[in-house]
């Protein structure tokens, strides 16, 4: 039920409560039987429950909102420490796999190239990417294979991340 919902029905429910205790006042006046006192006092008794039980359900969602957005601002901040900790691990990383890559004695084209195919990008993404055509992608890959002495791009990504990926000790 929305906000404005709970507001039309606590409006009508108050206007019921109200409009019932006028009639109360103005029937006790009267000397009306105990018995419509006793009905009419009910219905302005349940008008006034049903006031409690949506400010009360307006009061617990507006309570858990809350805590969402808490919860929320939490993970957030956590998300962030994450990422400037994790910041230099990448940053030393990156650093690691562009020496090697070095090492492998490829181009520059075939560097972007090689970081495009550990990122799991196909041919026909890393030619749009770099501009080119998926033919000169295939053949840049080609030559990272055969310069790095790998077989494709499975040993290429499990040459950088088979010592990231170690199962860790299980006591």
């Amino acid at each position: 039920m929305s906000r404005h919902e709970r507001f039309v029905i606590i409006s009508i429910l108050s206007i019921v409560a109200v409009m019932v205790s006028f009639d109360l006042f103005t029937d006790s006046e009267e000397g009306v039987a105990v018995w419509h006192v006793l009905v009419e006092g009910g219905a302005g008794l349940a008008a006034l429950l049903g006031i409690f039980y949506f400010m009360q359900d307006s009061f617990n969602l507006k309570h858990k909102l809350t805590d969402s957005l808490n919860e929320n601002l939490q993970l957030k901040k956590e998300a962030s420490d994450w990422k400037v900790e994790a910041q230099k691990y990448i940053e030393g990383l990156s650093q690691s796999i562009d020496q090697q890559l070095s090492r492998w004695h490829l181009t520059a084209a075939e560097k972007e190239v090689a970081l495009l195919l550990l990122k799991g990008l196909s041919l026909k993404e890393i030619a749009e990417i770099r501009n080119t055509t998926e033919k000169t992608a295939r053949v840049q890959s080609i030559a990272v294979y055969s310069k790095s002495g790998l077989s494709g791009r499975s040993e290429l990504a499990a040459f950088f991340l088979e010592d990231l990926l170690q199962p860790q000790n299980l006591q």
